[in-house]
C-alpha cells in the first residue's frame, strides 16, 4: 500500500524513548512510537545499528521528517501511518538484504 501523498503530515517533534525507538509527534498532533531496529538493514540504514549513530537523529523542519548525519531519513507519510507499513517494510528489507527471520 503506497503512502497517501495527498494527506501529508510533517513530523514536528522527535524524542528518543529507548534503543532504536523514537516517539514522533506530527502536525495533526498524533504520535507514533516506532522501534526502527528491524528495518535498519542495507547500506543506507545499517550504519544506524550503531546506537550512538542512531541517537544522532534530528528533526529537519525543511523536509518535515527525521534524518541522521549519515543521510538516512524516512518518508513522513510512512512514519505517520507506520502500523500500516511496518510488516511490509521489514519483510522487504529482509528479503532484499538476505536476512532470515
Amino acid at each position: 500500500m503506497p503512502a497517501k501523498m495527498d494527506v501529508y503530515y510533517d513530523v514536528k517533534a522527535v524524542d528518543i524513548v529507548g534503543d532504536y525507538t523514537l516517539r514522533l509527534t506530527f502536525e495533526d498532533e498524533t504520535q507514533q512510537v516506532i522501534d526502527f531496529e528491524p528495518v535498519l538493514l542495507g547500506p543506507v540504514y545499517e550504519p544506524l545499528r550503531d546506537i550512538d549513530q542512531f541517537n544522532r537523529v534530528k528533526l529537519n523542519p525543511d523536509t518535515g521528517t527525521i534524518e541522521w548525519p549519515t543521510g538516512a531519513d524516512f518518508n513522513p507519510a510512512i512514519l505517520h501511518d507506520w502500523p500500516n507499513y511496518r510488516e511490509r517494510l521489514i519483510a522487504e528489507r529482509r528479503q532484499r538484504y538476505s536476512v532470515s527471520s
